[in-house]
């Protein structure tokens, strides 16, 4: 019997499967992608202990490049029409404050203004505005009207028109500043080391100021005779009346309305305009004797006036129409006439004075 084995093959003579191609690609790639990796480990490192950072580096690097590069090309303006802004309209009313002004403006007076309302406008005292336009407003703030031409300073003090026979020491020492103080203010334009000023020159006299000519003002008059202690000439005058309502020292509002609509009391102005409309109803402020009752000059229009027969005396000035006579006694709150705007007036108001022993109160002082 014959046994038959397999066939034994040598190792020369086995033939064993070749390794693919794409394997040792991705071995090499594998191999490129962990150096990667040991040197991006390796730059981090570096990074967190130098501080540095490459984003940086390379913004630093780019934006240089850009500057460069925009400097020497500049791109050409298309418009703005695509830009998204926030819109703001002209305010063709803007007044700029005094601050940041060093030239004269001219302002063009509106119904209803006041020397106040302006110069509160303007950023700077209603004395100032009076006395930079003695020409047109004689220290009268009562003459403005719709229309009128006022020049409004830039600053507080006096605005002073030159002439061929001025000197800096003389108008220096009229309104009470240094030489220095005109020549240095910059609206001027003055040389300091020649300063020559051509004769109709407005000049700015910062901080200067002078005594107010108030011609206009009522001129309250002590009778001399007992009982009545004033009198008021004009055509609303009459024969003084010795007994009469005293008056309670304690003032009321003699207007519906409790605020101001115009001059408030200052130097210039020394008493209130109340808000009133054209035929509201003027109560006495406190009791006392009517002492005048009709029209007056000086810019009052048609004016009231009682004494309370205690030393104060009130004025109740612009009425419309009048309700009581000269001589009449009255109670406090007795409708003595209505509101209006005569005389000199830029609109319906009541012009409201209060007098004590001849002179000027602030009458904030003593009304309830």
């Amino acid at each position: 019997m014959r046994i038959r084995f397999p066939d034994r093959k040598t190792p020369a003579d086995s033939k064993e499967p070749t390794e693919p191609a794409q394997s040792k690609w991705l071995a090499r790639i594998a191999w490129a992608a962990a150096i990667l990796m040991t040197l991006l480990m390796v730059f981090t490192i570096y990074q967190y202990i130098s501080g540095n950072s490459i984003l940086k580096l390379f913004q630093a690097g780019t934006l240089a490049s850009a500057n460069s590069q925009s400097a020497a090309n500049l791109p050409e303006f298309t418009g703005a029409s695509n830009f998204q802004s926030v819109k703001r309209d002209a305010n063709l009313d803007t007044i700029l404050p005094a601050g940041s002004r060093k030239n004269i403006f001219e302002y063009t007076v509106e119904k209803g203004d006041s020397i106040f309302g302006i110069a509160e406008n303007f950023d700077v005292e209603p004395e100032s505005v009076l006395w930079s336009n003695y020409d047109v407003l004689k220290d009268d703030p009562h003459l403005i009207s719709a229309g009128t031409k006022l020049r409004i300073p830039p600053v507080d003090g006096v605005l002073y028109q030159w002439t061929e026979v001025d000197t800096l020491e003389k108008i220096a020492g009229t309104y009470h500043v240094d030489s220095e103080d005109i020549i240095l203010f910059p609206g001027n334009n003055l040389d300091m080391t020649n300063p020559v000023i051509e004769d109709g020159t407005y000049i700015m006299v910062p901080d200067g100021y002078r005594a107010f000519q108030q011609s206009w003002v009522v001129p309250v008059i002590p009778s001399g005779q007992a009982g009545v202690t004033v009198k008021i000439n004009g055509p609303g005058a009459c024969v003084p009346i010795v007994t009469g309502p005293v008056g309670s020292l304690s003032f009321i509002w003699p207007t519906p309305h409790r605020s101001i609509s115009g001059n408030d009391y200052w130097s210039g102005h020394q008493a209130l305009d109340m808000t009133a409309y054209m035929g509201d109803s003027i109560y006495a402020s406190d009791s006392g004797v009517v002492i005048y009752s009709g029209w007056i000059d000086g810019g009052y229009g048609y004016m009231i006036a009682i004494d309370h027969m205690n030393g104060y005396v009130t004025l109740y000035a612009h009425l419309s129409s009048l309700n009581v006579q000269c001589g009449q006694g009255v109670n406090r709150g007795t409708v003595i006439g209505f509101a209006g705007s005569s005389g000199n007036s830029t609109g319906p108001h009541l012009h409201f004075e209060v007098r004590l022993n001849g002179g000027f109160v602030n009458p904030w002082h003593v009304l309830q």
